[in-house]
């Protein structure tokens, strides 16, 4: 799966089942600061992934994580692991 394919997924789960209007979905958007998601917000997320990721994530792995970019750029090497 490539980069562009993780972020529509990603942006459709957070239209779907976060309610966020589509158009403040960017690359750049800030996860707190601009969609208002908060860390349980996120694992809600990650575990929306868990289809197209086959091991467990190290939270850890999440602390730098600001932009839906920057989720995209973490989840990329699980996901394609699974390929």
């Amino acid at each position: 799966m490539t980069k562009d394919e993780i972020f529509n997924r990603l942006k459709d789960i957070l239209v779907k089942d976060f309610e966020i209007e589509a158009e403040k979905i960017t690359p750049e958007s800030l996860l707190v600061d601009e969609l208002d998601l908060d860390s349980i917000d996120f694992v809600d997320l990650i575990v929306k992934m868990k289809e197209f990721i086959s091991e467990r994530i190290n939270p850890d792995v999440f602390k730098s994580v600001k932009t839906i970019q920057d989720a995209v750029d973490k989840l990329e090497p699980y996901i394609n692991k699974n390929q």
